[in-house]
């Protein structure tokens, strides 16, 4: 079934009832938001040609416009391709290219540097806060969402790459709606009167969530700043009411030192759901403390979109069980709609207690990857989704993570993987070797830390490759502080051994 089944589903139901909100301002109703996306819908087909199973790249910053672009789109029966939109746009370039995107929309930040850029089979650049969306949005309406089956893939996704390039995640209409379902069931219930808050980006997870809120006929609420500002968050709670959201751990830190500082206790915010990274036990306690039981955790990834484990309100709450500190320092139990399970490496299923890989399986478990059928055999063995994540479950069926072994490096709740950062810094004519690590960061939980072997006689300084790196990846990924050093710690194999950078790290004070 199309998932823009629901939103015509909510419009009909509750044709009047607030659907998008841009800061204070009601922007659509329900009656208002279907038919935007079914007018879109109309002018993809009869304007640009757009067929069933054609992607369709959003590189854009929030706005309500996504979620009509989204469910126009859908509406069309096409593909939805979201783009980082911290991405340099050469990054975002690739993606439309290896997606086969047939259309480009944006908004002027971050998307008006792809103007030249496109590949030849992306013939049209769009910004979705321009008279030329209004437009399309007016068009003739497609009379119903095309039919789609639960195996039709609907969301693109492409994940941080550890071999230099990203991979696309192609989820189904199938894959959404047992994430969606097994929200209500593992996560939280939705309500008419609730309102999703967009202070994260809708390119990832956020966004996601937005199809759960949109079959219960919710508030869609955009805030003026387009991100995250506690400050606003807590206005927005008094004013709005009934707040959703989904936080990164370290953006959850900076609320609750502003409600410290300011008096704020949550008025209005109902439910925050964390993930996307490691939550210190500290500081989910102190959380609870400050803002009151408003917080429930999800593990998950690209691959199995914010659906492997959860941990209840009333999990993260409780303070009565003999080990409720090791139960709120897991990631919860298994979601409803999967298994999970501890693997060794031969692929044999770990007793509880015994550390190995997390495996999962169930019905939101990616398709595959795109155009990548060996990752997707690597990833995907007997059904099972081998997370490349080290962890433990307990007798009651408690996950804890116990570290990555991808070496993934989680900054403010953004992936950035070390290879990708290497190989950008190993073009510059002065660097003879590199290798990245994550050091620990009060602000962002994580930053990128880079240690430099120098060609010979060559001459480089931070500033340097810094710049070095801002021609070629984006901003975010960029390393934070430079080591340089005249070797690199590696192992008879030739291997670099970063468990010994992190020790040099932590013993010269590498820890901005």
């Amino acid at each position: 079934m199309n998932l823009a089944e629901w939103l015509v589903r909510s419009a009909r139901n509750a044709p009047d009832a607030p659907a998008l909100i841009s800061g204070n301002e009601q922007i659509a109703t329900y009656g208002e938001f279907a038919a935007k996306a079914a007018g879109f819908a109309g002018a993809l087909r009869d304007c640009f040609n757009v067929a069933p199973g054609d992607r369709i790249a959003i590189f854009a910053a929030n706005t309500v416009q996504y979620l009509v672009a989204m469910y126009g789109a859908w509406f069309a029966g096409a593909v939805i391709v979201p783009v980082n939109a911290k991405l340099h746009p050469r990054e975002a370039g690739w993606i439309i290219e290896d997606s086969q995107a047939v259309l480009a929309l944006i908004t002027d930040k971050p998307g008006a540097a792809l103007a030249g850029m496109l590949p030849e089979s992306c013939g049209h650049l769009i910004d979705l806060q321009s008279p030329e969306f209004e437009t399309l949005c007016a068009h003739t309406p497609l009379p119903a969402p095309v039919s789609r089956l639960q195996s039709d893939m609907a969301w693109l996704f492409y994940t941080s790459g550890t071999t230099g390039r990203p991979k696309g995640v192609m989820m189904t209409h199938g894959n959404i709606h047992a994430m969606a379902f097994a929200y209500f069931v593992d996560v939280d219930q939705v309500y008419e009167t609730d309102a999703a808050f967009y202070a994260a980006p809708m390119s990832h997870g956020a966004g996601l969530y937005n199809v759960m809120h949109v079959l219960k006929a919710a508030r869609h609420v955009v805030p003026a700043s387009g991100g995250f500002d506690p400050a606003e968050i807590f206005e927005h709670g008094r004013a709005t009411g009934s707040l959703h959201m989904f936080a990164a751990p370290t953006m959850i830190r900076r609320l609750v030192d502003h409600a410290r500082a300011s008096g704020e206790t949550g008025e209005g915010i109902r439910t925050i759901v964390y993930g996307g990274g490691p939550m210190y036990l500290a500081d989910i306690i102190e959380a609870v403390d400050v803002l009151g039981p408003r917080f429930v955790q999800i593990y998950g990834q690209g691959e199995s979109p914010m659906c492997i484990t959860a941990l209840s309100r009333e999990a993260v709450c409780d303070r009565d069980h003999p080990r409720w500190k090791e139960r709120l320092a897991s990631v919860g139990r298994a979601q409803s709609c999967v298994e999970v399970a501890i693997a060794a490496e031969d692929g044999a299923l770990l007793p509880a207690g015994q550390s190995g890989e997390i495996i999962v399986r169930g019905a939101p478990v990616m398709a595959g990857y795109w155009n990548n059928e060996k990752a997707t055999a690597e990833t995907i063995r007997d059904g099972w989704l081998w997370t490349g994540d080290m962890g433990v479950l307990d007798e009651d069926g408690y996950l804890t993570l116990k570290d990555r072994s991808k070496d993934v490096i989680i900054s403010g709740g953004t992936n950035i993987y070390p290879r990708e950062v290497e190989e950008v810094l190993l073009v510059h004519p002065a660097v003879h070797e590199v290798s990245v690590i994550g050091v620990p960061d009060v602000e962002w939980g994580e930053s990128v830390c880079a240690f430099v072997v120098l060609a010979s006689g060559e001459k480089a300084d931070a500033a340097a490759l810094g710049r070095h790196c801002t021609e070629h990846i984006a901003r975010f990924k960029r390393p934070k502080s430079y080591r340089f050093v005249d070797s690199l710690p590696k192992n008879n194999y030739g291997k670099v051994l970063k468990t010994e950078l992190r020790k040099i790290a932590e013993q010269t004070g590498e820890n901005p």
